[in-house]
């Protein structure tokens, strides 16, 4: 059935989403707005997914994602409501985008203002003001062709990825982001500083395909941004206009299984009993988590969580939440402290047996944009350091977590934060066994699949099972993958699989 618009409509079927993470939301909202009767279930007590909130004693905690990027992928989300983002949230630019430290004494403020970002490049190493233009229209480029044409086009077929292999192969997709920058810029700290972004999505700079550079370009068009009551508050805004619409959520709802019936999805069931008839379901948990646990009780579930299992996954994080009695403005919104080693440290997170000595460190100072993350004249912090997922290195969290978190805060107290463990006033960790335990991630990585091109575009789970035709997925390890924009996108590309099926 198609709307006056002449758009698929899902003519009031029943859908299911798992998972109120950003992308899990923004599937809902689609699919509701499309004439779905969408229930939305989560495991939590709140909404978010990794995009929790922590309140402890005035102070507010975002627990995930806060560099916000691309708000017109935001704004389309309430537009296809009929509804305005700036009804429902606020957004705060942010600058500059990031202040990147290093232990020499060196900062680098990487703000999207072009005279400022070559005075910086020129001070540090003139011959690379040239070479960082070029690098810059390399990152429009890819920008162009890897997220706006490809980013919320689902590839279900290896024809898909056929077709769009010669710009991949003209962007030479198949070297690293690192290798890439090289290319063009010739000082290491540079190099650091314009190849570090792929962290952000879980990516090894040194192993991520090239077309994550994007990013970089992303930032540049529509810059960073942070919503006016932290990230928490834009997913209060996202439910609200789900609810609006109405849609229905359900929090500490933790899914025990995916119901199958005639090789098809046919409910939800809940582990306090409650069960969900659906006529399509789409899962925003983790795509393991999804097949070995939620479908493990078939064939599909059991042989597709088994090939899973043989990817490579993301790194994991280490995530400190503090808050301190004092402001620390002199410190920027969002501060990568890089350590003394980068390709090193970065190759002992991604492959290293066990915990390395020393760690880059990534600080969100909230309180700069808005103060009211914070009680009065304090100030609210996060510090999160990449760390090797339980697949690869077998820590026990529950002993080292706590010696980690004094050895960071000491770091910092030392070199950029003084008095940090005199102004403390409250803290809480947030280790690989919570990603595990709480988020359900596969060996407690915190993006999924390693973004790697042999992990990317066709070769990731695909936006609707191969085997199980309503089955969907959504969020970061589906196409096109982690990050807030990313998983946006996910549900742009699987809300259009969903109603076109349904129109059939």
């Amino acid at each position: 059935m198609k709307d006056a618009a002449g758009q698929e409509r899902g003519d009031g079927r029943r859908a299911v989403v798992i998972g109120a993470g950003f992308g899990g939301i923004a599937l809902a909202i689609r699919l509701q707005a499309a004439g779905f009767q969408t229930v939305l279930v989560e495991k939590r007590d709140k909404p978010g997914g990794r995009a929790y909130v922590y309140e402890d004693q005035g102070f507010v905690f975002d627990a995930g994602p806060t560099v916000i990027t691309d708000p017109t992928a935001l704004e389309e989300l309430f537009a296809v409501c009929g509804r305005k983002l700036a009804d429902y949230v606020e957004l705060l630019p942010v600058s500059p985008f990031y202040r990147l430290c290093w232990e020499d004494g060196y900062a680098f403020d990487y703000a999207n203002d072009q005279a400022e970002l070559d005075r910086q490049i020129q001070a540090k190493s003139p011959a690379d003001v040239a070479g960082y233009q070029r690098f810059l229209a390399y990152s429009k480029e890819v920008f162009r062709e890897g997220y706006e044409k490809l980013g919320t086009v689902p590839f279900l077929s290896f024809r898909d990825m056929i077709q769009a292999g010669p710009q991949l192969a003209r962007l030479q997709a198949w070297r690293s982001v690192y290798a890439k920058v090289s290319e063009f810029i010739s000082d290491d700290q540079l190099r650091q500083a314009f190849s570090f972004h792929s962290l952000l999505v879980g990516g090894n700079p040194f192993a991520t395909s090239s077309i994550y550079a994007l990013i970089h370009a992303l930032e540049r068009q529509w810059g960073v941004w942070f919503p006016r009551g932290g990230t928490g508050a834009l997913i209060r805004g996202l439910v609200r206009l789900f609810e609006d619409m109405g849609g229905q959520v359900e929090l500490s709802a933790e899914v025990a299984a995916i119901e199958t019936s005639g090789g098809r999805a046919s409910a939800v069931l809940l582990k306090d009993g409650r069960r969900f008839p659906a006529d399509c379901v789409a899962s925003n948990a983790d795509v393991v988590h999804t097949y070995g646990g939620l479908l493990g009780g078939t064939d599909r579930g059991r042989k597709e969580a088994k090939r899973l299992k043989s990817k490579r996954f993301s790194m994991s994080l280490f995530v400190i939440y503090f808050g301190l009695k004092t402001h620390r403005p002199e410190l920027k919104h969002h501060t990568v402290l890089f350590g003394a080693r980068y390709r090193e440290l970065i190759s002992e997170i991604f492959k290293g047996k066990e915990l390395p000595g020393d760690f880059s460190l990534y600080l969100h100072n909230p309180c700069v944009t808005d103060p009211s993350l914070a009680p009065p004249g304090a100030g609210s912090f996060y510090v999160l350091s990449p760390v090797p997922h339980l697949g690869n290195a077998a820590i026990d969290w529950a002993v080292e977590g706590p010696k980690y978190r004094d050895r960071i805060f000491d770091y910092m107290e030392a070199r950029y934060i003084p008095n940090l463990k005199a102004d403390l006033v409250t803290s809480r960790i947030f280790t690989p066994f919570d990603f595990r335990d709480e988020l359900n991630s596969h060996l407690g990585s915190a993006f999924s699949l390693d973004p790697v091109l042999t992990q990317s575009a066709w070769f990731r789970p695909h936006n609707r099972d191969g085997e199980i035709p309503n089955l969907y997925l959504v969020g970061a390890g589906t196409h096109p993958g982690a990050g807030v924009p990313g998983v946006v996108g996910s549900a742009k590309a699987t809300a259009g699989l969903m109603i076109a099926d349904a129109g059939r």
